[in-house]
């Protein structure tokens, strides 16, 4: 390693004790999860991308029943997006979804419905970055390589005391350097694991179960008392706060007004009651906000309930009211009106599905 940026994190750093204090803890302490019955990868690519920014207790029914609705890649291509999108709803991030099936039809169209072992052919595919690549690669196949979360980041920053700030993608590509230097070429797959096992138990952001750890005594902060102290990791920025108001609009037939949110964006094809900014029309100007976008008019009549939904980047505050269809014919194309049982069918976004509620 000379020349090597590492030398003096890993500086007398047991790479080989510490391998096997970690195969060895994974070995008998993991997790019993879906996607570690076997080394699929398709099921590895599936779970990795649920995973993302989302806990496992969360994930597990979700992937139970998309692997049944999609139990192969040539499944998963060949659905509709609309059914796809159904099967993730709740689950948030909808372009992981998307990006999902994209990267799955090209690998049925040009890889013949087989997931590429080629680093480089992997990392060409829709959604599939370094982290996901190098889970794919290693607990799938057993390559030797890299798969660096935040979990990793975290146990790697206390294990050779980096007080790098995490949030840079070039202290990311660092950590990257320091699995790559010290990942087990003979069981690469445990390995992997057992890093995002560890960050996931027992190496957590707040309070790590230090007496509890398997890797204890190869841990520099631990032993310096600084482990509560790191990652050091730049505070986000304060959340934009958006005011919406939402309308469910029924005829008198029982329909109700739903629309299809365009193809590029925040929840990209999902389906939403009508939304307007608050910032654009206040509620007594809002009727002819609607008969200008829809082409009927509606009367408005009681306020349902206020919710506030949280983005990873800003706050929607919804203001929902019922209204009645009076008249007019529907202009807009991307709106339809659907009857009441048949909302169920139609693919919400969680904060559409909290307004759901008053209607099912």
């Amino acid at each position: 390693m000379k020349n090597n940026p590492l030398n003096d994190y890993l500086k007398n750093f047991k790479i080989e004790a510490f391998q096997h204090d970690l195969i060895d803890w994974f070995q008998k302490e993991q997790r019993d999860l879906p996607w570690r019955q076997d080394k699929d990868p398709y099921k590895i690519w599936v779970s990795e991308i649920m995973l993302q920014q989302t806990k496992v207790d969360t994930v597990i029914p979700y992937f139970n029943q998309f692997i049944e609705k999609f139990p192969t890649l040539v499944d998963l291509a060949d659905a509709n997006e609309q059914e796809v999108l159904k099967a993730w709803e709740g689950l948030g991030y909808y372009s992981r979804a998307r990006n999902l099936q994209n990267a799955v039809r090209e690998v049925v169209t040009s890889y013949d419905s087989k997931i590429p072992q080629e680093s480089k052919q992997l990392a060409l595919l829709k959604g599939v970055g370094p982290y996901t690549k190098g889970a794919i690669l290693s607990i799938a196949y057993d390559i030797p390589e890299p798969a660096v979360d935040g979990n990793v980041m975290r146990v790697f920053s206390r294990l050779l005391m980096i007080d790098h700030d995490i949030s840079k993608q070039s202290v990311r590509r660092l950590f990257e350097q320091c699995v790559s230097e010290t990942i087990s070429q003979d069981n690469p797959s445990a390995f992997n694991q057992g890093l995002m096992e560890l960050g996931a138990l027992i190496c957590t952001p707040k309070k790590p179960s230090c007496m509890l750890c398997p890797v204890q005594e190869h841990c520099k902060a631990y032993h310096n008392g600084v482990q509560e102290q790191l990652p050091v990791k730049t505070k986000k920025k304060k959340q934009k706060e958006i005011p919406y108001l939402v309308f469910v609009i029924q005829d008198d037939q029982g329909n109700i007004l739903i629309e299809q949110r365009p193809e590029e964006g925040l929840l990209a094809n999902m389906w939403q009651f009508p939304m307007i900014p608050l910032f654009e029309v206040d509620l007594e100007h809002s009727v002819n906000w609607i008969e200008q976008k829809y082409g009927i008019k509606v009367s408005v009549e009681n306020n349902l309930e206020q919710i506030k939904h949280v983005f990873s980047h800003l706050i929607w505050q919804l203001g929902v009211y019922k209204a009645g269809l009076v008249s007019g014919n529907l202009s807009e194309k991307n709106a339809v009106l659907v009857p009441k049982n048949e909302l169920a069918n139609y693919p919400f976004p969680v904060s559409h599905q909290k307004i759901l509620k008053h209607l099912i």
